[in-house]
């Protein structure tokens, strides 16, 4: 049933036609072996934030689940003191 689908329109097929996918990024976080992520650290958060403010997931910044979560609450910490902003101006 379904070899028998046509092509989407502009679209064709070949047997060796494959997407190509891109390499993960490495944990920026572990290549410099931190234990901890500093709140402090705004200059180094801030390259983890939008440019609305809103914090960046791990697929378009390629850090590992652990990492993610302690940089997660390292920005909202960094927030609450004033060093990042909640929304952009």
């Amino acid at each position: 049933m379904a070899e028998n689908r046509a092509p989407k329109a502009g679209r064709e097929f070949s047997g060796n036609m494959r997407q190509r996918r891109s390499r993960r990024k490495s944990c920026a976080f572990c290549a410099e072996k931190v234990e901890s992520i500093d709140f402090m650290d705004a200059t180094r958060l801030r390259k983890f934030i939008s440019e609305r403010g809103k914090i960046l997931p791990k697929r378009m910044t390629g850090t590992c689940a652990k990492h993610q979560r302690e940089l997660t609450t390292a920005i909202k910490r960094a927030r609450q003191i004033a060093l990042l902003p909640y929304i952009a101006d």
